[in-house]
């Protein structure tokens, strides 16, 4: 990388389808699941990862920059009367995500026995339903995931054929809860808790069949999203990195930052008093040693309401980013009961039916930690249009900004070789490319709020940071999770004044070696001295006083 920026200034401005196919749908027996797995066509599906894996290596620019693309808001992480721990109808959840101004949802009910036995033939009519109702907004079908040996993780398809026999399989043969639960209650009874690391083989073996469903023409893709990821940090590095090698066109990233943000809400405000998104936590007998707390930082805390893996400047995200592997992070709710509303769950058993019943209102206001879909939290996709798969594969392309509080409505990112190499460039998410001892432009135009958000006031983006850091290669150690060259190069700060849209520009020049380049920005209520987030106090936060919002990265190549 060059020696770092040589200018800057400041401008205001006014401001699908789905695959056919006449093969038999029925669900994969899981005998034959395990033979594609470890055999057929998992084995070509494997082999096409892997020449995916190869490409990012090539010069060819990836996401190049256009003005046609636009933002779509979304939510791959909901919960429904589905869960046993949830309580919402669908078209609920649906209709709020709509009111707050998503674009898209993912209805995630949690996997395991029950669910797998009951609550997908339930789910499913309902979510038809929604789509029906709400047309302007795109409801996808997914799961969460218990991802066997770790947490949790968002598993979606787009509506077609085989959807639901794809992720009723899924969840048949690789649930953590379904291989953990003895066969006596219904379960494998393979592995010995869905967080041992005896469930690690079986997480790479799901990702592999979802890979071979995508290979043979069954769904035009498949993505998995970490959730939650260090809130009890059983997803240790060498498991990110694995899913990630295994499937790359499927494991794309994590939940940068966690639903549950009201959770921390202090009891004298109606709130729980507890951590932001949850994370209160300490380590656990699964738990990667590598994550012990110390006197500075806990890895088992938010910061600024996001994960401590992707917030730690030069921390694990980075770390894989340095690898030069796109990794996405995103923004979600992971709402199941709702901070202020006054409906408590049905009176059904969860575990004999698969649902909780219809919520009842209490009359009262209840105590509950999360905000519903877009009241918070939103990850913006860059896509050509508004259509499932389009979305999807904005997700898988890295084009994605996740946002809190509505701190920005938009983030337009140009990065571009001055003469010689890819001069067009390219945007969030992307890969370009430059002959060494040329100088690479970065445009940043941001889009700032416009209205006020659920909170109740237009909130004001204070800076942006540019992050930087060398492409090192593969890490020796599959654990490594930091990345010690990655530095904040510039901070840029919007004026108090600024509407509409701000503009930055920076140059690295003279560059010599590949690096990637990321983007946060922030309100400025809480910062450390070197203008980071601080680790958020449980118990005691105000979500609304302190939002970042983080971009994807942009990876530079030179030739």
């Amino acid at each position: 990388m060059g020696a770092g920026h040589d200018h800057h200034h400041h401008e205001l401005e006014p401001v699908d389808g789905s695959w056919r196919d006449e093969a038999d749908d029925r669900p994969l027996s899981i005998a034959r699941r395990r033979f594609l797995t470890g055999m057929g066509v998992a084995a070509a599906a494997t082999a096409a990862g892997a020449g995916t894996a190869a490409a990012e290596h090539d010069h060819g620019p990836r996401n190049p920059w256009s003005a046609g693309d636009r933002w779509y808001a979304g939510d791959h992480h909901i919960h429904t009367k589905y869960s046993p721990d949830a309580q919402y109808e669908v078209a609920t959840q649906v209709a709020n995500a709509r009111r707050y101004g998503l674009d898209w949802v993912v209805i995630t009910d949690h996997g395991g026995v029950a669910h797998q036995k009951f609550s997908i033939d339930q789910v499913t009519p309902d979510i038809e339903r929604a789509r029906k109702q709400y047309r302007d907004t795109l409801v996808y079908q997914g799961l969460e995931w218990n991802i066997p040996g770790a947490e949790h993780a968002t598993v979606f398809l787009p509506p077609g054929r085989h959807t639901v026999d794809i992720l009723r399989a899924f969840e048949a043969a690789y649930d953590g809860g379904v291989l953990s639960t003895p066969v006596s209650g219904g379960g494998l009874g393979l592995i010995q808790r869905a967080t041992s690391a005896d469930g690690e083989p079986y997480a790479l073996a799901a990702l592999r069949y979802l890979d071979a469903q995508v290979f043979a023409g069954r769904t035009e893709i498949a993505l998995m999203l970490a959730n939650h990821p260090a809130r009890r940090g059983v997803d240790s590095p060498h498991e990110l990195r694995g899913w990630r090698d295994t499937a790359p066109d499927v494991a794309i990233g994590m939940e940068g930052a966690p639903g549950h943000q009201a959770a921390a809400i202090t009891a004298a405000n109606g709130g729980r008093g507890a951590g932001r998104g949850y994370y209160d936590g300490s380590p656990g007998a699964d738990s990667f040693p590598g994550y012990a707390p110390t006197a500075a930082e806990n890895p088992y805390r938010s910061y600024g309401g996001f994960d401590w893996m992707t917030a730690k400047l030069g921390g694990l995200w980075d770390s894989m980013l340095a690898e030069g592997k796109p990794w996405t992070i995103t923004a979600t709710s992971d709402s199941h009961q709702n901070f202020g509303d006054t409906f408590v769950p049905g009176g059904q058993s969860h575990e004999q039916t698969g649902s909780r019943g219809a919520p009842v209102d209490s009359g009262t206001r209840q105590v509950y930690g999360d905000f519903w879909p877009g009241q918070y939290s939103s990850t913006l996709v860059g896509a050509s249009s508004r259509s499932y798969v389009d979305i999807m594969r904005g997700l898988r392309s890295g084009k994605v900004v996740a946002v809190h509080g509505r701190l920005i409505d938009g983030l337009d990112l140009r990065v571009r070789a001055s003469r010689d190499g890819d001069t067009r460039g390219v945007s969030i998410g992307g890969r370009t490319f430059v002959r060494r001892g040329t100088d690479v432009e970065v445009t940043i135009e941001v889009t700032l709020a416009s209205r006020p958000n659920a909170g109740g006031a237009v909130p004001k983006l204070a800076k942006v940071d540019l992050i930087a850091g060398p492409l090192t290669g593969a890490a020796a150690d599959r654990d490594a999770m930091s990345a010690p060259e990655t530095k904040v190069v510039e901070t840029f700060e919007v004026p108090v004044r600024a509407r509409g849209r701000v503009r930055f520009t920076h140059v690295f020049r003279n560059v010599d070696r590949a690096f990637y380049l990321r983007l946060r920005g922030s309100d400025g209520n809480r910062l450390d001295s070197a203008g980071n987030p601080l680790m958020d106090t449980v118990g005691d936060d105000d979500p609304w006083s302190d939002l970042w919002c983080y971009a994807n990265p942009v990876f530079v190549d030179v030739v």
